[in-house]
């Protein structure tokens, strides 16, 4: 095992035991606040990594991290239960609740992309970090937490159910045209398998924008 794959494990590690939790009290946290207590009730409203863990969805992360070496991100945590009539402002409260996880992964990145950023443009700091494998080691984790945490706002954001990109899609139409498109719900799941086996190239493209942001390059 490279070193580079083994920082991307532990970094998905730390995915699944802080980014997934904090994503998805993102919105159980947005969707009390606007009046549904669904979440809170089924004990969702908590950082407890225990309670939104996916099997499936952590398999996923780790499964494509190893077979592209760290190079590709893909998974998820157990959805947050939502009930969006009990939302405030309606659809646009449910396409508030949507945006609240991706907009977590947004905030994780950037809090680790900045001083990441701050130490790049110091040379004497690059080099200290170089001189030692376990800081080099620790600095490139943290980069993948900041990669992973891209990915997955940028897959998130896509607009295709069920993630929370249609979602917030359905929130901004006319309700005439959200009632349309949602007879095509049912195909969502066929839409993701598809993304998955051939739009990898699109994903890590508009993923790699957003890192050049935050990390300045």
């Amino acid at each position: 095992m490279t070193e580079q794959l083994l920082s991307a494990l532990i970094a998905i590690g730390i995915m699944i035991l802080v980014g997934f939790p904090v994503h998805e009290f993102s919105h159980a946290y947005a969707a009390y606040r606007l009046g549904d207590s669904t979440a809170r009730w089924q004990g969702r409203l908590t950082l407890d990594p225990r309670v939104h863990f996916d099997p499936i969805g952590g398999l996923m992360l780790l499964v494509g991290a190893v077979l592209t070496g760290g190079r590709f991100f893909l998974g998820w945590a157990k959805p947050t239960p939502v009930n969006p009539y009990n939302l405030q402002f309606g659809r646009r409260g449910e396409a508030i609740v949507a945006l609240a996880g991706p907009l977590s992964n947004l905030l994780m990145a950037a809090a680790v992309a900045i001083p990441l950023r701050l130490i790049a443009m110091d040379a004497g700091l690059v080099d200290t970090i170089r001189s030692s494998d376990v800081v080099l080691f620790i600095f490139n984790t943290a980069g993948f937490f900041v990669l992973i945490n891209v990915f997955l706002m940028v897959f998130n954001l896509l607009p295709i159910p069920p993630l929370d990109g249609w979602r917030v899609l359905l929130g901004m139409l006319d309700a005439r045209t959200a009632y349309t498109l949602r007879q095509y719900e049912q195909y969502g799941f066929l839409l993701i398998l598809v993304l998955i086996l051939f739009g990898a190239p699109l994903v890590s493209g508009l993923a790699g924008t957003v890192l050049s942001f935050l990390l300045g390059r």
